[in-house]
Parts: structure tokens; sequence; C-alpha cells
């Protein structure tokens, strides 16, 4: 009973982290487009002026808190261990972003997107912990 255990709980951590990952993508990707759709952001090709990139890290940052408790929440067990999985993760995302495209943007927000990769998770595994016990 165990051998089939193991398979659906490693199963489970891999859908709980990649949940996160998606809530994070997702919400970034749709808020991006509904901004340059609106005008908010300029169209794609031209460079943003520093508020508009303070602001896309501000939300990043809520999305990134975001995806680290649905990592957490969504885990078998050990959701900050999770959520921090799903940290690892951005971070290493955000630096191969950031690398890709370093010419595109100020190296603050770069910096700031790598840097706030694991803080966030943590916020959001910690958000977790605060809210009632899942039903079994």
């Amino acid at each position: 009973m165990s051998e089939m255990r193991l398979p659906r709980r490693l199963l489970a951590s891999i859908g709980a982290v990649l949940a996160g990952l998606l809530t994070t993508v997702i919400l970034s990707v749709a808020t991006d487009a509904v901004l340059h759709a609106t005008s908010v952001y300029p169209p794609l090709g031209q460079r943003m002026s520093d508020p508009l990139f303070l602001l896309a890290t501000a939300y990043r940052i809520v999305f990134g808190i975001a995806g680290g408790y649905v990592a957490a929440r969504l885990a078998p067990d050990r959701p900050m261990q999770h959520a921090l999985a799903l940290g690892l993760i951005g971070l290493a995302l955000s630096t191969a972003g950031s690398l890709a495209m370093w010419e595109y943007g100020p190296a603050w927000y770069s910096l700031a997107i790598i840097a706030s990769a694991i803080p966030c998770a943590w916020a959001g595994g910690k958000l977790n912990s605060l809210q009632p016990a899942k039903p079994a």
C-alpha cells in the first residue's frame, strides 16, 4: 500500500507546485495583456517608463504571493516546503528571463523580480498557514 501512496503523493506535490506556478504566470500574462490592450502600457516593442515597470513589479509581487499560497494550499503535506520549491523555480525562471530580456527594461526591475521570487513564495506559504486547516 505504501508503494501506491508515494507516487500519488509525489504527483500531488508536483501538481501543487505547478498550480502555483500557473497561477503566477497566468495572472501576470493576463494583467500585462489587459494593460497593453487598454493603452496603460505602450504597444509591444516599445520600452515602458520606470513608473510602469514599478506597477509591473507591484502586481508581480502580489501574484507571486498568490502562487505561493496556491502551492501551499494544494500541497499534500509540508505546505511551506512546496511554496519554497515554487520560489526556487521562480528564482530560476526570473533569472533566465532577466538574462534574456536584460536590455528591454531597467536593471532594477530585473533584479527586483529575481530578488522577490523566494520572499513572495514564502509569504504565500505563510498566508496559507494562517488559514484554517483544510479537511483531510
